[in-house]
């Protein structure tokens, strides 16, 4: 649930705080712009401006340098942190439609409606306990990735590296005794068989000695 729709009469009555910025008559319809917009709602603006970076939509791209406005804004009017900023309202009005016509069959025409809208974004400063815990969240990702980079990271991944070279240079050593063995026992086959084969040809030879004798 996205909540109700803001406009800028809000802004006027006072009924919604913050610092906004924002670009009108976008050459995109407000409906694709909602679908970017619903997933910054509420971010703050470090977690907001990573969302969009990635965010494969061309609305995207508008949005991100609408939230830069608006941070800035913030910054140098109303004298906030940048880093303890958030999304607090963020909304797509429908523009002016400009109408083409295409011509078809028999003379007729089918309309082409261009759409635009108008995009605004709204910042404001995170509560005391909301920002302990965005902080701690920062900090906890940023120790996850200089882990990743090194230290801990590193060494696990020497480990590996090491325990799986020597398992590789067991088996390798272990092929090479099974061949060793293999080997000595087909030269211990062979030395029988020539045994056999000579002791056949000394008893045929004594048979025929013993035949002429006779």
């Amino acid at each position: 649930m996205t909540g109700p729709k803001l406009n800028e009469r809000d802004f006027v009555r006072g009924e919604r705080t913050g610092t906004r910025a924002s670009a009108r008559a976008i050459r995109m319809s407000a409906s694709k712009a909602r679908v970017v917009l619903d997933l910054v709602r509420g971010l703050d603006v470090v977690s907001a401006d990573q969302v969009l970076q990635f965010t494969e939509r061309e609305a995207a791209r508008v949005i991100r340098k609408i939230l830069a406005s608006a941070v800035a804004n913030a910054v140098n009017n109303d004298n906030a942190d940048a880093e303890s900023l958030y999304v607090r309202a963020c909304f797509a009005d429908e523009g002016p439609t400009m109408r083409r016509f295409k011509p078809r069959a028999r003379g007729r025409a089918t309309r082409i409606n261009k759409r635009t809208c108008h995009i605004t974004i709204v910042v404001d400063t995170l509560d005391d306990d909301t920002l302990k815990i965005v902080q701690a969240r920062r900090e906890r990702a940023v120790a996850g990735r200089r882990a990743a980079r090194g230290g801990a990271g590193v060494a696990d991944r020497r480990a590996r590296v090491a325990k799986s070279r020597q398992k590789f240079a067991d088996k390798k050593g272990d092929d090479t005794s099974s061949d060793d063995t293999s080997a000595d026992e087909a030269m211990t086959d062979e030395t029988v068989s020539d045994a056999v084969e000579s002791t056949e040809v000394v008893d045929d030879t004594t048979v025929e000695a013993t035949e002429e004798k006779n």
